[in-house]
């Protein structure tokens, strides 16, 4: 006849005290990133990582996206509600680090333009020409006459 044992497991070893070892897992808790301090970059994959970031009440924080040019900043407010603004950035070619680059717009391009020396001197030309055309107008009218 089997004797019932409560307490027996069929692959522990039978000699063994089964009350003496604790068998429950530990319950694991997701992975979050600790807070970090602010001279170091959280980095998340994407928006949905960003998303998902979970932030402390009353608390704002950089969230680097490792998958494109993007920062999220996302806070919460007293009451723990998130909420979270997208920045897109862009590395900037030569210039100095302390001095941005002056965007060019289309339209302003400044070879296309003449200096105010430049402008009098053609006005004298124009004026000079139009004296010379007079006189030779006016000389004309006098022999035909």
């Amino acid at each position: 006849m089997a004797v019932f044992n409560p307490g027996y497991n069929p692959g522990m070893n039978p000699y063994q005290n089964p009350y003496m070892y604790s068998y429950q897992q530990p319950v694991q808790q997701p992975q979050q990133p600790t807070q970090q301090s602010n001279n170091s970059i959280t980095w998340v994959q994407g928006e949905a990582g960003a998303k998902s970031y979970l932030v402390a009440p009353n608390t704002t924080v950089q969230l680097w996206d490792s998958e494109d040019q993007v920062i999220y900043l996302k806070s919460a407010d007293a009451s723990g509600m998130p909420s979270m603004k997208v920045l897109d950035y862009t590395i900037r070619s030569g210039g100095s680090p302390a001095a941005p680059a002056v965007a060019q717009q289309p339209g302003n391009d400044m070879s296309q333009y003449v200096t105010k020396a430049e402008l009098e001197a053609l006005y004298g030309q124009i004026s000079g020409l139009k004296t010379k055309i007079e006189k030779l107008s006016k000389k004309r009218v006098d022999d035909d006459e």
